[in-house]
């Protein structure tokens, strides 16, 4: 069985677009591409990203962010990021796309439907299969109810627009808090896994409501 992790860097608001510079997606006029670099020397950010990428693993991409990597990845080695662009190179790329892509990078697969596909993916034996961007990807993934883990690096900022790594279509699931790690600059690096279901109950235990509190309830019934 393989596992699902989404890794996702985000704002405090949840924008996760073109973390990595101005160029890298600047749709929907977004204006603040590469709002990661201030902050990609921080010793925490690193060592995180060291213990993501340190087990085995293949990459899930969407078409969108695929492109960008295949732009960038195999021509990175020799350079500051050589080893995670060697690691990269080497591994298996799975490309989510209904409209095709043009497979480029060495050891790039394309899946055509990648709920079903990735299912498949799933109940085979091999290493994890990390997300990196691909924010429509990732939202069908949670909406699905395919993702295991998730490994995400909170950035101390507040973008206002953009797209986002949750939206309203993701299934209800509990998750439990495994490990987390906060720097001096204000970088939350926190790794959450599945845990069930949601639970619910009131705070401070069931008390006979007022009439008050019923006549709220009332309001808000009438009110939708």
């Amino acid at each position: 069985m393989r596992k699902v992790i989404v890794g996702a860097m985000v704002s405090m608001d949840g924008v996760m677009q073109a973390p990595g510079g101005p160029e890298e997606d600047p749709t929907r006029g977004f204006k603040f591409g590469g709002w990661v670099a201030p902050l990609g020397n921080d010793p925490v950010f690193g060592e995180e990203l060291v213990k993501l990428f340190g087990e085995r693993f293949d990459l899930l991409l969407g078409r969108r962010t695929y492109d960008i990597f295949a732009a960038y990845w195999p021509y990175a080695e020799g350079g500051p990021s050589d080893d995670i662009a060697k690691t990269f190179n080497q591994i298996t790329k799975y490309v989510a796309s209904r409209k095709g892509v043009d497979l480029t990078w060495k050891g790039s697969v394309a899946l055509r439907n990648a709920i079903k596909d990735v299912a498949k993916l799933k109940q085979q034996d091999g290493p994890v299969l990390i997300t990196q961007g691909s924010t429509e990807l990732v939202h069908a993934l949670l909406a699905a109810g395919l993702v295991d883990e998730i490994r995400m690096f909170t950035f101390p900022l507040l973008l206002g627009t953009g797209k986002r790594l949750f939206n309203d279509d993701g299934q209800p699931r509990a998750f439990k808090l495994t490990h987390s790690a906060v720097s001096p600059n204000g970088l939350i690096a926190a790794t959450y896994v599945r845990d069930g279901e949601v639970k619910t109950a009131t705070v401070g235990g069931e008390v006979e409501p007022s009439v008050v509190e019923l006549a709220r309830r009332e309001k808000l019934k009438r009110e939708g």
